[in-house]
């Protein structure tokens, strides 16, 4: 790669979606925008945007670029700190990832960390694919379950979430509470649709009920907390949400089997960079607050 102008040009139209939006945050002209994209296109011989009216999207190999781009600029960007004696300035993207059950805790966190951090555009990605640090897709990852072991991958134990067994009192009224392990074959149970699942509540699921009476099944955790909630069945919550709906009525109180612990995880290339940092620490305090 001869111009890293260019590849910085190409990170900015993906980051702001347009050439104008790109041309103001470099400080140039448009047209030298799309001389840079037509020149690191060239270069490469593959497309990096597909152009339409809204502005410009990365194709898969622009993705691809860019991500590198990504964990470049945020490396620049901390031995800038480092050499003008900056290193209190957090500002750029951060792009943290966790799994879609999280969501409801961990988005009210970014937008706290981003009040205090107004320079900060987050960009916070859920779902159950996991996303690659080392390919720079995410600089602070929330996982659950057993604790990652990539070899270029810094881990932190964050918490242990307390799983519990809770039903609608709709449900209680209707079907009563199981007194022990017998009786769940003449209980319905909310679970999952992937029998692949590692949470640990679900595999104590698999093992321990009779498949015909897990009776509804999700494939997104909010899906299952509105069905338990709705009285579709006894399912599983987080003990610290469970205690907060007059509604529901716990079955069995958690379980150690069935807590799910939280790491966070960074990438080595890029763990130490400012924002990550003071991310990181926001998370922690905020976490012995109890706000995970």
């Amino acid at each position: 790669m001869k111009n890293w102008d260019e590849v910085r040009t190409a990170f900015q139209v993906a980051r702001m979606g347009t050439v104008s939006g790109a041309a103001e945050v470099l400080g140039v002209h448009h047209a030298t925008v799309i001389r840079h994209i037509d020149a690191l296109e060239a270069q490469l011989g593959v497309k990096l945007f597909q152009r339409h009216a809204r502005g410009y999207t990365a194709t898969e190999a622009g993705e691809d670029l860019l991500r590198v781009a990504q964990a470049t600029d945020d490396q620049f960007a901390q031995l800038a700190g480092r050499i003008k004696g900056r290193g209190a300035d957090v500002s750029g993207d951060l792009v943290v990832t966790s799994l879609a059950a999280l969501a409801q805790k961990v988005a009210p966190l970014l937008a706290a960390f981003q009040q205090q951090n107004k320079d900060v555009y987050v960009r916070y990605l859920t779902g159950d694919r996991l996303f690659r640090l080392e390919y720079g897709e995410a600089h602070v990852a929330i996982r659950a379950g057993v604790a990652p072991d990539q070899p270029d991958n810094v881990v932190q134990h964050l918490l242990d979430m307390q799983v519990g067994a809770y039903a609608s009192r709709s449900y209680v009224a209707a079907y009563g509470q199981p007194d022990g392990p017998e009786d769940y074959a003449k209980h319905r149970f909310v679970g999952t649709e992937s029998r692949e699942s590692r949470a640990p509540y679900y595999v104590w699921l698999q093992e321990n009920v009779p498949p015909a009476s897990v009776t509804f099944r999700c494939t997104d955790p909010r899906a299952a907390r509105a069905a338990i909630e709705a009285g579709a069945g006894i399912g599983f919550l987080d003990q610290s949400y469970a205690g907060e709906q007059a509604d529901l009525v716990e079955i069995h109180a958690p379980r150690p089997e069935w807590s799910a612990p939280l790491w966070l995880v960074t990438h080595v290339d890029l763990h130490r960079t400012t924002k990550v940092q003071a991310l990181l620490r926001f998370i922690k305090e905020q976490t012995a607050q109890g706000a995970l």
